[in-house]
This record gives C-alpha cells, sequence and structure tokens, in this order.
C-alpha cells in the first residue's frame, strides 16, 4: 500500500453525471452535461473553526456533520440533475406552464421538494417500520425471544437492517444509471486517493489509485447501522420494561419505538463519526479487521471509471483546493432553471462579498432578459437558456471587469455608446456638464472637447445643438485608441463632430467660444485605493492627474485663453474637494471674468465654469 503523504479533510460524493467535493471553507460539484462539457458550481461553506465551539466538541461535530452532509448532499444532487436535463427534453407539460406562471414554481422544484419527501418516507419504510415488522413476526413464530429474550429481539431487528441495508446496495446494482453512478463514485475516491499519495492530478494517474477510502460515506452508513444495533438494543430492554410497567403495547408501543429510534440517531451519528475518524487515522494491521467490511461494501458502491468520470471528479476536487488556498475567489453557479428572486438575491451576495455594486446585478438581470429594472420585483421563472446568459455575464463582472466594458455599450445623456478598455466609462455627473454646456450654446458657436475618451460630452453636444442650432465640435485626445472609439460613437449616435490626435491644445487650430474638459484628476499615488474596477481595468492614461490631481487643470489654464473666443467659456469637470483648487489655479494664471461651481446630485461641487 502506498504512503499518503497528503493528509486532506476533503472529501465528497457522486452525484448526477459528476462530482461533488467538500473542503474547509466550499464545495464544488463539476458535471457533465448533455453537450459533454462540464459544468461547475462552487460555493462558500462556513468553516468547522468558525462555528460555535458546543458544534466542535467530540461526538456533537459528528452530529452537526452528519445532519449537514444529509442536507447539503440531497441539495447537490438534485442541482446536478438539473443541470443534467436536456434542452431538448424541456418541453413542459400544460401544469408546469400553469404552476410557473400563477405559483412561481419551477419544475425542477417541484421534482426536488417530491424526491426529498419519497426519499424520507422510503428511508423510514425500509430501516425503521420495516425491521420493526419482521422482527415482530419472528417474535410471533419463536414466543420466547418475545417474552424472555427481549435484547436477542432488538439484535435480530437491527440485524434485519443490515441486511436490509446489504440487499438495497446489490439491488441498486440492477440500474445502469445508478452504476453509473457508482463510477463516478469511484473517480472521487481514487481522485482523494491520488492527491493524498502525492501524485500530480491527471487522469493517468488517478487511474493507479485505488478506488477503496477510509473515510467514505458507505464505510460511515456501515458503522452507523452497526453501532444503532447495539445502542437501540442496549436502550430497548429497559425501554420494554418500562412498557410493560406503564401497560403500553400495541400500536401505541411500535409508535413510542420509532420515535426513541429517531431521537437516538445523534447519538449513533456522534459514535459513529468518531469511530469513522479513528479507523481513517491509522493503517495499522489490528484495526484492518474492522475496516474490511467497509471496504467489501465500497467494493459495491464504486466502480472503476472512464476517463471523462475522472476529469469530472479532478475538476471539482482542483476547484476546491483553489477556492480554500484563497477566501477571495468568488463562488460559482451552474445554469439551470430558477426563480428571479432567489437567482438576483445569490447573485447580489456574491457581488457584496466581492466588494461589487449590488445594484449590477439587477442590471445584467435586467439588460439580460431585456427588462426595465423596476420590472425585477415582478416574480417569474429563469428558464435554462435565459440562467446561462445571465451567468456568462456575472462570471466576467465578478473578475472585476466593469459591467458596461462587458456589456458593450452605455447610456449617457440618453444616447448609446460604445464602450470598452480603451476609454473610461461615462459617469452620471458627467451629464451635467453636457446639460451646462448645450445650454450655454448660441447659433453659430464652435466647441472644443479636450481628452475626449469615449466622445461622450463632444457627441451629446453635437446632437443635442443640432436639434434647433448649427455649431460645430472638435473633440480631441493623445489616444489613438480613444479616438477609434470616439468616432465609432460619433457614427452610432450620427453626430457631427471632428476628431483630433492631441496632448490638450498641443495640435488644436483657431478658437472656440466653449471649451470643455473632463481630464484625469486621480492623484497617481491614490490609482492603486481605487475600486478594483477602475484601476484594473480602466485606462491609467484617463485616470491619473500627477502628485496632486491638478497637472491638467494647470496646462488648461496656461493655454486656454489663446484658444476661446471673446466671451467664451470653460466648463470643467474635477474630483471631489478639488473644485475651490480650480478656481484658485485658473484665477492666478489667466484673467478670467468669472467664476462658478456647480454642485452634482450628491452636494459635491462638481463642475468649474470660468468665464472670460
Amino acid at each position: 500500500m502506498k504512503k499518503k503523504i497528503n493528509r486532506t479533510s476533503i472529501g465528497g460524493q457522486a452525484v448526477i453525471e459528476g462530482v461533488m467535493m467538500r473542503g474547509k471553507s466550499c464545495m464544488a460539484t463539476a458535471v457533465r452535461d448533455e453537450t459533454g462539457q462540464i459544468q461547475t458550481e462552487a460555493l462558500r461553506i462556513k468553516p468547522n473553526s468558525k462555528r460555535p465551539l458546543w458544534q466542535r466538541l467530540v461526538f456533537i461535530r459528528g452530529v452537526v456533520n452528519f445532519v449537514s452532509s444529509l442536507v447539503v448532499g440531497m441539495k447537490t444532487l438534485m442541482r446536478s440533475a438539473e443541470v443534467c436535463v436536456s434542452e431538448d427534453t424541456e418541453e413542459k407539460s400544460k401544469l408546469s406552464k400553469w404552476m410557473e406562471e400563477h405559483l412561481k414554481v419551477s419544475g425542477g422544484e417541484i421534482v426536488s421538494t417530491v424526491s426529498v419527501i419519497l426519499g424520507v418516507v422510503l428511508a423510514l419504510a425500509l430501516f425503521v417500520f420495516l425491521p420493526l415488522l419482521f422482527s415482530d413476526m419472528i417474535a410471533t413464530a419463536a414466543p420466547v425471544v418475545n417474552e424472555y429474550h427481549r435484547l436477542w429481539y432488538h439484535l435480530i431487528e437491527g440485524g434485519f437492517r443490515l441486511v436490509i441495508f446489504i440487499l438495497y446496495i446489490l439491488f441498486t446494482l440492477l440500474f445502469p444509471s445508478l452504476r453509473e453512478t457508482y463510477e463516478y463514485h469511484g473517480a472521487e475516491h481514487k481522485t482523494i486517493n491520488c492527491y493524498e499519495y502525492g501524485m500530480p492530478l491527471t487522469p493517468e494517474n488517478v487511474k493507479k489509485c485505488s478506488r477503496l477510502h477510509d473515510r467514505c460515506g458507505t464505510t460511515f452508513l456501515f458503522i452507523v447501522l452497526i453501532i444503532s444495533i447495539l445502542v437501540f438494543a442496549l436502550v430497548g430492554v429497559p425501554l420494554d420494561m418500562l412498557y410493560a410497567y406503564a401497560g403500553i403495547e400495541g400500536i401505541l408501543q411500535r409508535v413510542v419505538a420509532v420515535l426513541v429510534r429517531l431521537l437516538l440517531l445523534p447519538v449513533v451519528a456522534g459514535i459513529s463519526y468518531e469511530l469513522l475518524k479513528l479507523l481513517s487515522y491509522t493503517n495499522f494491521f489490528l484495526f484492518l479487521p474492522f475496516k474490511a467490511p467497509g471496504y467489501l461494501l465500497q467494493k459495491l458502491t464504486t466502480r472503476e471509471p472512464d476517463e471523462k468520470k475522472i476529469e469530472c471528479a479532478i475538476c471539482a476536487f482542483q476547484k476546491v483546493l483553489e477556492m480554500d488556498a484563497n477566501p477571495e475567489l468568488p463562488e460559482k453557479l451552474f445554469a439551470t432553471e430558477t426563480k428571479l428572486s432567489k437567482l438576483m438575491e445569490r447573485m447580489k451576495k456574491n457581488f457584496r462579498e466581492q466588494q461589487i455594486d449590488e445594484s449590477d446585478a439587477e442590471w445584467i438581470l435586467a439588460l439580460s432578459l431585456n427588462l426595465p429594472r423596476s420590472a425585477l420585483s415582478e416574480e417569474r421563472i429563469i428558464s435554462r437558456a435565459e440562467c446561462k446568459r445571465i451567468l456568462e455575464m456575472f462570471d466576467e463582472r465578478l473578475t472585476g471587469r466593469p459591467l458596461w466594458y462587458i456589456y458593450g455599450d452605455t447610456e449617457f445623456y440618453g444616447y448609446t455608446f460604445k464602450v470598452d478598455e480603451r476609454v473610461l466609462i461615462p459617469r452620471p455627473e458627467t451629464e451635467i456638464l453636457v446639460h451646462h454646456a448645450v445650454a450655454a450654446l448660441k447659433e453659430g458657436d464652435s466647441v472644443l472637447d479636450l481628452c475626449t475618451g469615449s466622445g461622450a460630452v463632444a457627441v451629446c453636444i453635437a446632437c443635442e445643438a443640432a436639434k434647433d442650432k448649427h455649431v460645430t465640435v472638435v473633440g480631441t485626445d493623445i489616444s489613438d485608441p480613444a479616438l477609434e472609439v470616439a468616432r465609432e460613437n460619433a457614427r452610432i449616435n450620427k453626430a457631427n463632430v471632428s476628431f483630433v490626435k492631441s496632448d490638450l491644445f498641443e495640435n488644436v487650430r483657431g478658437r472656440y467660444n466653449l471649451i470643455t474638459a473632463n481630464p484625469p484628476y486621480v492623484k497617481s499615488a491614490e490609482i492603486g485605493t481605487l475600486p478594483k474596477d477602475v484601476r484594473e481595468f480602466e485606462p491609467r492614461l484617463a485616470l491619473d492627474g500627477g502628485a496632486d490631481g491638478l497637472e491638467f487643470y494647470r496646462r488648461i489654464a496656461e493655454k486656454a485663453p489663446r484658444y476661446l473666443a471673446r466671451g467664451g467659456m470653460l466648463l470643467l469637470e474635477c474630483g471631489e474637494d478639488q473644485a475651490q483648487e480650480v478656481v484658485k489655479i485658473f484665477q492666478s494664471a489667466t484673467r478670467c471674468d468669472f467664476t462658478m461651481l456647480v454642485k452634482d446630485d450628491a452636494g459635491i461641487d462638481r463642475i468649474v465654469k470660468i468665464g472670460f
């Protein structure tokens, strides 16, 4: 047997057409969909270290983990089933459509709920009621067991429970779909073993590893059954004496017996969990007899997987390793049919954790579904195809890339503008600049827009002015890529704007009645403190305003009078707490007739008007 050099707490389970792996702080499920592609869902979970102290106590922790595993396992199984439904078979019945439209319940939720209820009923029938029934039959056939040897009665009941469990496993082997699930179970074990052996996680290396593992859920269930036989028997004998003393018999006795067994399950789970951990810590040969029954059952519940199933297991395992190692990595969701409110809540949660504006979730949904944001308050079912489109934008936004770069364009002053990493995304406060510029225009005026970027200011001025007067508009920028975007935006909006490559006034000729500018005004040292979507994606050239953020205002103040016609005006946007400094720069560098400050919607002095 190979020596394990990488001990890990990562465990998992086979799901429909895939594998789920669970680590310290996350769980990842990799499922191969009907197209043959692997879809991955990765979710954060609360680490054991952050649970209350009482939940980490010996025996109690086993109960907590047992319940958690049951709940998470069932949810994961249902999620994998939703991924595997072929889009070609998604024709819905009239009842399903009616329920989605009127009750806002998806077909997947109905199937999940019914499956859980049936699963619980089947488990109670097979492992509680049926063993009791068989034991009663034995006791009836052999009264001596019932009257004088109640300990044997309870041991016989436990023996039936164990036999039913083994027969149940053998019965599942008759179904090809479940045999395939057991292959994924084998892939899960082999992948974990491969990692613990210190081998690179490749399909070739995983194939060489054993499909048996000490921390297998099958082994745990076997231990649970053995411990339950002992616990139920030890508790059952004194309870029988109590029944006799209190005169409890018949149906009432059976009901009490079932309730007692259900109440004792946490005790059984706690003991079983500690025993499983003890056995998994050692390979000492004296413990082999205790491990052997679990290994034999694993021979039934695992099968040798093919390469595709191994790839799913490796994908899930590596995702858990990545997320456990980096708490900053965002969650990832499956594209499945779901409720609008549920999807929006999940998206907002992820954005909140990644310090991304939660309103972007609403924008993504509205844009993908072609709905106004106000309509998102109305519940509806998101189809799988719609969910896929939404999550593509959602996943890209989680990388930090700005929403409007992802979408490809944005709205500004009622016009549509193409934006990407070549230009800054126009901000709402810049619309104030446009508003005052348009209000100041007269027939025949000429306008110069410095640092034009996407061309948003220049294009809007040209389009608005063209409604009732004739003006000429020129936009300048030092960046060739930015000018490419600006020219495209002028074509899109049919705006008559001339664009010139120029470092401020360098290549500008003539005089203008109005000069507008939204120059770079962020302090160089503060670039690194900006939100990720700004500092890592928007062009630094359009952000960096020098050591104090005022470099461009000084340069504009120095030369602007040469390019302004008599009675002309400057309109400049500036950063928070910069307006007064900008006014001082112009008052000391030029002979301006007046200066005026305009506040934005947040009450911040945002626009500086300077008249000459």
